[in-house]
């Protein structure tokens, strides 16, 4: 079966045909998504908005449509990264001591392929707790921080900070409020993320 197929499902009578030409060897290999499909899949099932930039100039552009969406212009914004700040100066957004703000903007450490989740540490959060933060998150991220389960992303901040190790690592993994709570959600905060991703491979 096509992987289109598989993804967005076909009518019974295409199935059953499938089925009985499709006889797959105990020794053929199995087929899998490349590790940025992966991810990309992943994270719009959890709720991600995501969007895919070839360059900076597309960062900046989908930023401000972001802003224009939600009516965020003129409003109080969080930010601990000093190269994402030009994004907030642009458009005149106050970040400085900010008290309430509506929406934070922020870099991370990792894409997690294989949950769909996005991993932070007190490079990005300082030694706030993803529920102490705005709901609302806009977060830039490069096509070469996609690893495909969160032990890669640990080793790569192991390797990347020898002599300066991040504390607060966390993942965020829901980005759509559930309406009934079940175990698996239990303990986590839901973020209404938007993922600006820049090629960068």
């Amino acid at each position: 079966m096509s992987l289109f197929r598989k993804f967005f499902g076909t009518s019974g009578n295409e199935e059953d045909n499938d089925n009985k030409q499709e006889v797959k060897s105990p020794y053929s290999p199995d087929v899998t998504l490349a590790i940025d499909e992966q991810f990309t899949f992943n994270f719009k099932e959890n709720g991600g908005k995501f969007i895919y930039c070839e360059n900076l100039e597309e960062i900046s552009e989908n930023f401000e449509n972001i802003l224009a969406e939600n009516d965020w212009f003129e409003c109080n914004a969080q930010c601990f990264d000093n190269r994402l700040l030009y994004l907030l100066d642009i458009n005149k957004l106050t970040y400085n001591n900010a008290s309430n703000p509506i929406f934070i903007l922020s870099s991370c450490e990792n894409l997690i392929a294989d949950e769909g989740s996005i991993l932070f540490s007190s490079n990005q959060f300082k030694h706030f707790k993803p529920n102490e933060l705005p709901t609302n998150m806009i977060v830039f991220a490069t096509t070469s921080q996609i690893v495909h389960s969160k032990s890669d992303g640990l080793r790569r901040i192991k390797n990347a900070h020898e002599k300066n190790y991040p504390s607060n690592i966390t993942t965020i993994k829901y980005f759509e409020e559930v309406k009934e709570q079940d175990f698996l959600h239990y303990g986590s905060c839901h973020k209404n993320l938007y993922l600006l991703l820049l090629e960068d491979l």
